[in-house]
């Protein structure tokens, strides 16, 4: 009979959501879930499939300030010695982390109490937590089949794909609906916490320099900080264009479905959600990362013809104006770089990692 398994995770939504995803998986197929994160998990993980959450206590030291260095990695021995005692006590059979810093005190414990270990790696280059964490796991799930790794991965390195929500299966089942002759144009444009400013300063200027009968046409859905919904909301004013702008939109997926065309930053959620849905992007990685994650997730949409990348150092609102009435400019294209989109994705991402997930577990001995 199934057990237990802990699902460990970061609090942001590129970690929680494939979390989130393997856990509704795990929990149809029997098993009790529990969840071990941070704090920042209550803005999006209010819904999560677990029946204990445990706040674990990390830290990030990848300061160069050497007093924030000890800091994080004293938090991280003592969220190692809080998750050893929830282990000890709950004895589950497996324990999967899908990367950040909170990520390590329990996949750590995994290792020391000799519980299997089984790492999930979003991105299509590991993240630095992922990294270390791979010399204590005993398997590594990757989303993508040219990932960059560590050599030491790739013998235990399996190709699952990225997990994403009921939701998007959801979305999924709406089919691409080409633009018309005269119809309207529905442009979605978010970037998560990080990202999000950029798109509200350069969207507004983008979209007054589009033709009038095509601006016309377009009703812009937009994802802003808290900060800047005012004067975002003042700009298209200028413009009358239909907006509807928001902090944070829960039926993201929906929104997606619903898009023409979607203008977005690469994290791996997004890449995940833009190909199991099929819809043609302009991705604007994240810059200034040190990995170039972003930039290699959008890579991936991009060699298949689903997305059109644009580095953000180069960006000015005439070239974005350009791309986006090249892209809505051409229908059919448009249509054709949907599919493509759809073809890159694995829909079967979740069942792939949980099959993994289940193998790892009942080799352990106490299922």
């Amino acid at each position: 009979m199934p057990g237990r398994i802990l699902v460990s995770a970061g609090g942001t939504g590129g970690h929680l959501f494939p979390a989130q995803a393997l856990a509704g998986e795990l929990k149809q197929r029997g098993w009790r879930v529990d969840l071990a994160t941070d704090h920042r998990a209550t803005h999006y993980g209010g819904d999560f499939p677990a029946e204990t959450t445990h706040i674990i206590p990390s830290g990030t030291p990848s300061s160069r300030n050497p007093l924030v260095v000890l800091a994080s990695l004293v938090k991280l021995g003592v969220g190692t010695l809080r998750a050893l005692g929830i282990l000890l006590k709950n004895r589950p059979d497996a324990v999967v982390g899908f990367g950040g810093y909170p990520t390590v005190p329990p996949l750590v414990a995994g290792w020391l109490t000799g519980c299997p270990t089984i790492l999930h790696e979003q991105n299509a280059v590991m993240g630095r937590a992922n990294g270390f964490l791979s010399r204590f796991c005993r398997k590594v799930a990757l989303s993508f089949e040219a990932t960059r790794a560590p050599e030491r991965v790739q013998a235990k390195a399996v190709v699952c794909g990225n997990p994403v929500r009921d939701a998007v299966h959801h979305a999924a089942t709406w089919p691409f609906e080409p633009i018309g002759e005269g119809g309207e144009i529905r442009l979605l444009v978010f970037g998560g916490s990080q990202g999000a400013r950029f798109f509200s300063d350069i969207l507004p200027d983008s979209v007054a320099l589009l033709p009038d009968a095509l601006r016309a046409r377009i009703e812009i859905v937009q994802q802003c900080r808290p900060e800047d919904l005012a004067r975002v909301t003042q700009a298209y004013a200028a413009l009358s264009a239909p907006v509807e702008l928001a902090a944070f939109f829960s039926d993201m997926p929906h929104r997606i479905a619903r898009s023409h065309l979607v203008i977005a930053r690469a994290g791996a959620s997004t890449i995940g959600e833009l190909a199991i849905i099929g819809r043609p992007a302009i991705l604007v990685p994240l810059p200034g990362a040190i990995d170039q994650d972003q930039k290699a997730n959008g890579a991936v949409l991009e060699q298949t013809g689903g997305a059109v990348m644009l580095d953000q150092a180069d960006i000015s609102p005439d070239l974005l104006a350009k791309t986006i009435a090249d892209l809505i400019g051409d229908p059919e294209g448009l249509a054709a770089r949907a599919e493509a989109a759809r073809a890159a994705g694995k829909p079967d991402a979740v069942s792939r990692l949980a099959d993994l997930v289940e193998a790892e577990a009942r080799g352990n001995g106490r299922s």
